[in-house]
């Protein structure tokens, strides 16, 4: 498969994704589930330990596939399983997600992360490999600070000399801090705009 086919099917099955959540969020919103946490849950069939592990492995796959918007499924996570227990998950899973992508990168350099990003974002962000003299530095407070694009510059880290220990460390002491503020604005945010509307 070409990188122009692989591009297209990814941006198709992420527009199509993106789409259906906005349908499914409207559907839900209309039985009131935005509201009830407890009707969200029974009606997601929440169980203590399928609900979780599933949701986990959507946050990885969203992280390493993009086809599911980052920000519907990090506030679905808070909605569904409460604040304590909604961060954990998406901590987990996102930090998993974070771990393959570099991974991936490392292994399958700049022919992979084409396959996911488009050349022109990678033109965009290789220059801070190649600009920052401490990139490392630059990355943590990136993955810190909620704004940054965290899956792109997971991959680009991915060919850099950075260690996956270090890798590692950054996105298990700074992750967390970027995943609360997303979450709380997604979930707060939404419900003030439900409010007004």
């Amino acid at each position: 498969m070409s990188r122009t086919t692989s591009r297209r099917l990814i941006n198709a099955t992420s527009l199509m994704a993106f789409i259906g959540s906005i349908l499914l969020a409207v559907y839900w919103s209309r039985l009131g589930l935005f509201n009830n946490t407890t009707a969200l849950q029974a009606y997601l069939g929440h169980s203590v330990l399928i609900g979780p592990l599933i949701f986990i492995l959507i946050q990885v796959i969203q992280v390493v596939i993009p086809v599911i918007p980052g920000g519907i499924s990090t506030a679905a996570g808070v909605l569904v399983f409460g604040p304590l227990w909604g961060f954990v998950y998406n901590y987990v899973g996102i930090g998993i997600g974070s771990i393959c992508n570099f991974l991936l990168a490392r292994r399958f350099g700049k022919p992979f992360i084409l396959h996911v990003i488009s050349e022109k974002t990678y033109d965009k962000y290789i220059g801070t490999i190649t600009e920052k003299k401490n990139f490392t530095r630059f990355f943590a407070l990136a993955i810190f600070l909620p704004v940054a694009p965290d899956d792109v510059l997971c991959l680009m880290a991915g060919l850099t000399e950075m260690s996956l220990k270090q890798f590692t460390w950054i996105i298990i002491l700074c992750k967390p801090a970027s995943i609360l503020a997303y979450s709380f604005a997604l979930v707060y945010g939404g419900q003030f705009l439900a409010q007004l509307f």
